[in-house]
C-alpha cells in the first residue's frame, strides 16, 4: 500500500470498436505514478483524479479488466473523453475548411 499522500496512478486501454471491458494496463504509485501521468500527457491522453475510482482500481492486476462497480465511474470519463475527441475533431476540421 502506497504513504498517505503518495501519487497513484492507473491506465486503461478501451477499444470503442471492441467488445471487451476497459482493461488496466499500468498502475503505479510514487515515481512510477508520476511516469504514467506525464506518458499520457506526452500522448495527449486525458487525466482525471478520483481517488476512490484509483484506489479500486490499483487493487487489480495489470491485464484485467475492470470490475462491475467502475462500470459507471468509467463510462463516465470515457464519454466525457469521446465528448472531448469530438470537439477536436470538430474544430481541425473547421480550421482545415478555413485556411
Amino acid at each position: 500500500m502506497p504513504e498517505a499522500g503518495k501519487q497513484i496512478a492507473v491506465a486503461l486501454r478501451y477499444e470503442l470498436s471492441g467488445d471487451d471491458l476497459p482493461t488496466v494496463v499500468a498502475k503505479g504509485h510514487g515515481s512510477l505514478a508520476e511516469r504514467i501521468v506525464a506518458a499520457a500527457l506526452t500522448h495527449g491522453v486525458p487525466i482525471r483524479e478520483d481517488r476512490d475510482l484509483v484506489a479500486l482500481l490499483a487493487a487489480l492486476d495489470v491485464g484485467r479488466p475492470i470490475p462491475p462497480i467502475a462500470f459507471l465511474a468509467v463510462a463516465e470519463i470515457l464519454a466525457c473523453l469521446y465528448r472531448h475527441s469530438a470537439r477536436l475533431a470538430a474544430a481541425d476540421a473547421d480550421a482545415d475548411s478555413s485556411g
